[in-house]
């Protein structure tokens, strides 16, 4: 089996920290593991398997004789370093939102369309995290009868801001029970016991930029341009682990048990549904898991062709680190990454 030499930009983030946990948990065939990051954290050593390595500065000699690089560094960072791996050789996988809607680069989800990983040009794209683990419950049922209108309302952990976010979680909560004001630094109002419908910048229409990454993203890694999305994404006082209900609306009418029989069978997808004895999926169960937890499928009341459901995923791992490890498993596995001897 050939064998890959890794760099991870943004190491010492919680995505890039997941990185190094995915690709030893999986048994990802690599040579070596390099670990990079900003000049502030140069310097700082962190486990890979059972050995420390330290971390280095990133700069454009960081990717010679490097086969896949795993970004998870910011648009900014990206933007700058990911042509300069490409070129050097490097098959590029980016978390970042830099390069998602290029029309020249593939943006992947392995369980739905990992035939674009073919026309890549050094750089495949990693979905939002919101995005991923609805579409990997959406398109199943999206294969079997076809989708027209998406209404979906997020609920999404403090973990996708960063560990910043988490601390301020933690200490906003002990504040609060202990009768005492906060001041927001993270978000820009208290999260603690709160929810903000606010997740990036506001666009002019209204809309969130994360929720209209939502829209855009979906068409292009579906391949379906004319379904109709609108989201709402809400930030909540949870630590791991993003909630979505989701409104589908199909061409032709689909039971909850038809929905229920796709999905059971899905890739990346498991299904817990028993109301009577209040089996949903939850945030604390999704955390530290791989699956894209689906339940509450239920007939929509208000349109005879539209069913409801409830997901709820790990946005570390499926939203982010464990997906980019599968684009380059699938690449891999497929004979689309070169390894250097």
């Amino acid at each position: 089996m050939k064998a890959y030499n890794v760099a991870i930009v943004g190491a010492t983030g919680m995505v890039g920290q997941e990185f190094i946990k995915v690709l030893q948990q999986r048994s990802f065939p690599a040579a070596s593991i390099r670990l990079y990051a900003s000049d502030r954290s140069a310097g700082k050593r962190l486990y890979v398997g059972h050995r420390e390595s330290e971390v280095k500065e990133t700069s454009p000699e960081s990717f010679q004789n490097i086969d896949i690089a795993l970004f998870s560094a910011g648009s900014e960072v990206s933007r700058y370093f990911s042509p300069i791996a490409a070129k050097s050789g490097a098959l590029v996988v980016d978390n970042s939102a830099a390069f998602r809607l290029e029309p020249k680069v593939p943006l992947v989800i392995p369980e739905v369309n990992p035939d674009d990983i073919k026309w890549h040009e050094g750089i495949i794209a990693n979905p939002n995290c919101s995005t991923i683990q609805m579409v990997v419950a959406l398109y199943p049922l999206h294969k079997v009868n076809p989708i027209k209108r998406v209404v979906v309302s997020t609920y999404q952990s403090v973990s996708g801001t960063g560990a910043a976010a988490m601390e301020e979680l933690t200490t906003q909560a002990k504040l609060i029970l202990e009768g005492q004001n906060v001041v927001p630094h993270v978000y820009p109002h208290q999260i603690g016991f709160n929810l903000l419908p606010e997740i990036d910048v506001f666009l002019d229409n209204g809309y969130t930029r994360e929720e209209w990454k939502m829209v855009d993203e979906t068409r292009k890694i579906m391949h379906a341009p004319d379904v109709a999305i609108s989201a709402t994404c809400v930030r909540v006082p949870v630590f791991i682990a993003h909630s979505e209900a989701i409104n589908i609306e199909f061409t032709d009418p689909m039971s909850p048990d038809e929905a229920r029989h796709i999905l059971a069978s899905a890739p990346g997808v498991k299904v817990l549904d028993d109301p009577s004895v209040s089996l949903y999926p939850q945030p604390w169960l999704a955390a530290g898991s791989d699956d894209v937890y689906v339940g509450r499928i239920r007939a929509d009341a208000s349109h005879s062709r539209s069913l409801v459901m409830w997901v709820v995923s790990d946005n570390l791992r499926k939203g982010a680190a464990l997906n980019a490890v599968q684009i380059a498993e699938e690449a891999a596995r497929r004979g689309w990454v070169k390894s250097r001897k």
